[in-house]
């Protein structure tokens, strides 16, 4: 969809959005349409009791005195509640309302409104953002769509004041939006499609970008002693891979910032297979490794001044007479051993060679990662929270921060000395399940052991929240994208360096 931003007006055709504060009150740019067509809207408020409660929406067709197709009310709630997230949610209501319309265009406009703390070149931004967000769709494998079922709007305009300061804010946002749209990408690919190999081929192409890329075989990881990752992939036909990429934005001898990704492309159980329903949507088990890739392109296309590294551990979990068995005890790159309880928890497994690789390589001043880690964590926070667990009450404030600030909400978990002695093994270091008691903290609690003391370090557990089975605002149905935000917002806001300021300009001599 292209986006563009323009003066105040009226649109020749589409579909035209307008704000409605709460009670009804019109917007400035809603007031100028209701006169241009006679009243129509302040008649159709009344007779719909539309309030203008926020993301409440009412449709105007075609009315007269205005060459737009329909005019699309959008409630904005109370003047002093609107932000950035409101004015995303306005974008992504307009954005449906247009889709429902049938309309080619789209036409936004924003007006600044008294009590509101962002500007209205923000918020304008902000708007174009959340509609850019919720147009997307997955539609690579469909042949036989509708042309009704097929996305109509293909050109968006924001129309303000000030529209050459939107525009300048838009750009780093259309950037996340861009990394957001590969994510998502790459959680829906179906697992015959993205094999380790071709997602490590994916991540290559993040090079045109600045990022630089490094990806090991299984030679290079055996040669290392990544006996833990290397053991959940051995039972695939598929080799397993370990890409690097790093975007060097910062200073040179800066340390990073780590954010580790478990890229299980498909998570059948290994031997301790998995039931069979619902074990379709097992193709999304390596949305860390997707959210990291999304991330570490936004961080590299809006410049970042910043050093981020990224670590995708990509592996296929599968059963066959060369796969991992339960009883195993494999070597873990620390040195540490592992018995291997159930092959069905081999992302941790993933995640230990990947977390001590990622120190040992590079020292960084923190590391995240993200992961479909436990079913425990789905049943304990459904699809509303993802887990955060941390060693580092800073890090663990300011994730939860970053999240709240784009809506992709966290919940901390605790980590305990209890919780960890449930995964001492009677003939290893470990055990790779604690049992089904508190099974998110268990899993936590064996992703620390592989955290050099003195780093601070996050674990998300986004199991509950990678996928969703109904859109909602800015998220379509299917793969989320939750995590690539929330970690560039904490990128942006914890680590990365301020512009330099520019000298002041000399007086010219005369």
């Amino acid at each position: 969809m292209k986006v563009t931003f323009a003066k105040p007006g009226l649109p020749k055709a589409g579909c035209l959005a307008v704000g409605v504060l709460e009670t009804g009150i019109l917007t400035p740019s809603a007031q100028t349409v209701d006169e241009a067509c006679g009243g129509a809207l302040t008649r159709a408020i009344a007779a719909a009791r539309f309030s203008g409660k926020a993301e409440q929406t009412l449709s105007v067709v075609a009315p007269a005195g205005v060459s737009a197709d329909c005019i699309v009310l959008i409630g904005l709630g109370k003047a002093e509640g609107i932000d950035a997230r409101r004015m995303e949610s306005f974008g992504a209501a307009a954005q449906a309302a247009a889709e429902k319309a049938r309309a080619a265009e789209l036409t936004i406009s924003v007006d600044a409104i008294a009590k509101t703390k962002a500007s209205a070149a923000m918020l304008a931004a902000h708007a174009a953002l959340g509609a850019a967000l919720a147009s997307y769709r997955f539609d690579l494998y469909r042949t036989r769509q509708k042309p009704e079922d097929k996305p109509s709007v293909s050109d968006l305009t924001v129309r303000l004041d000030d529209f050459a300061a939107a525009k300048t804010a838009f750009l780093p946002m259309s950037a996340v939006a861009d990394g957001v749209g590969l994510t998502r990408d790459l959680v829906s690919e179906p697992a015959n499609v993205l094999s380790p190999e071709l997602f490590a081929k994916v991540a290559k192409g993040l090079e045109k970008d600045g990022v630089e890329v490094t990806v090991l075989g299984e030679k290079e990881m055996a040669k290392l002693g990544m006996g833990a990752l290397l053991g959940v992939g051995q039972g695939s036909e598929r080799d397993s891979q370990l890409v690097v990429l790093r975007w060097q934005g910062g200073e040179k001898d800066e340390p990073p910032v780590a954010i580790v990704g478990k890229g299980v492309c498909f998570d059948s159980g290994g031997i301790s297979i998995k039931p069979a329903a619902n074990m379709e949507e097992m193709k999304t088990d390596m949305s860390g490794a997707a959210v990291t890739t999304g991330l570490l392109q936004i961080l590299a296309r809006r410049k970042a001044r910043v050093n981020v590294v990224g670590i995708l551990g990509l592996v296929e979990n599968m059963p066959s007479g060369a796969a991992q068995r339960p009883g195993d005890v494999v070597t873990s790159m620390s040195g540490q051993t592992i018995e291997v309880i159930n092959t069905d928890a081999e992302g941790r497994l993933v995640l230990a060679d990947a977390l001590w690789y990622v120190q040992e390589t590079f020292h960084p001043k923190a590391v995240i990662d993200l992961a479909t880690l436990t079913g425990a964590c789905v049943i304990a926070l459904g699809s509303e929270h993802a887990g955060l667990f941390s060693n580092d009450d800073a890090l663990a404030a300011a994730l939860a921060a970053a999240g709240a600030e784009v809506g992709e909400p966290l919940w901390r978990l605790p980590l305990g000395e209890a919780y960890d002695k449930q995964i001492d093994s009677d003939i290893a270091d470990m055990k790779n399940t604690g049992g089904r008691e508190a099974g998110a903290i268990t899993a936590a609690q064996f992703l620390q052991r592989f955290v050099r003391e003195g780093t601070a370090w996050a674990h998300l557990d986004i199991a509950g929240v990678a996928w969703t089975k109904k859109a909602k605002g800015t998220v379509p149905k299917g793969a989320s994208g939750f995590g690539v935000r929330l970690l560039e917002r904490l990128i942006a806001a914890a680590y990365e360096a301020a512009p330099a300021p520019k000298a002041p300009a000399r007086k010219a001599r005369k």
